[in-house]
C-alpha cells in the first residue's frame, strides 16, 4: 500500500509560480511512476506530468515548457514548479503513484486569479 499527502496549492496571480509537493509512505519500493493530474470544474482528470523510477518524463502538451517535475532519488517525494501560472491552470491538483495499481492523494487547490 502507497499513501500520498500533496502539498502547495493555493491562490497566487497569473504570471506567478507554485511548487507542489508530494510525499509518499508505505511500499514506496513498490513504484513505477509518479505522476500530478488535475481536475478543473466540470471537466475530466486530466494528466499533467509524470516521472518515471528511473527518470523518465512526460507532460501533456498544455504545460511542456511551464511545468517541471522531479523527484528525490528514493522516490519519497515527487514535485511539480508551476511557473508562468494562467486562469486556466486553476484545478484541483492530485498526485499519483503507480504500483500493480493506481493510489491517489486528496488533492490540493490551485487557484489562478487573473
Amino acid at each position: 500500500q502507497v499513501q500520498l499527502v500533496e502539498s502547495g496549492g493555493g491562490l497566487v496571480q497569473a504570471g506567478g509560480s507554485l511548487r507542489l509537493s508530494c510525499a509518499a509512505s508505505g511500499s514506496i519500493s513498490s513504484i513505477w511512476s509518479m505522476g500530478w493530474y488535475r481536475q478543473a470544474p466540470g471537466k475530466q482528470r486530466e494528466l499533467v506530468a509524470r516521472i518515471t523510477k528511473g527518470g523518465s518524463t512526460d507532460y501533456a502538451d498544455s504545460v511542456k515548457g511551464q511545468f517541471t517535475i522531479s523527484r528525490d532519488n528514493a522516490m519519497n517525494t515527487v514535485y511539480l514548479q508551476m511557473n508562468s501560472l494562467k486562469p486556466e491552470d486553476t484545478a484541483v491538483y492530485y498526485c499519483n503513484a503507480l504500483t500493480w495499481r493506481d493510489h491517489w492523494g486528496k488533492g490540493t487547490l490551485v487557484t489562478v486569479s487573473s
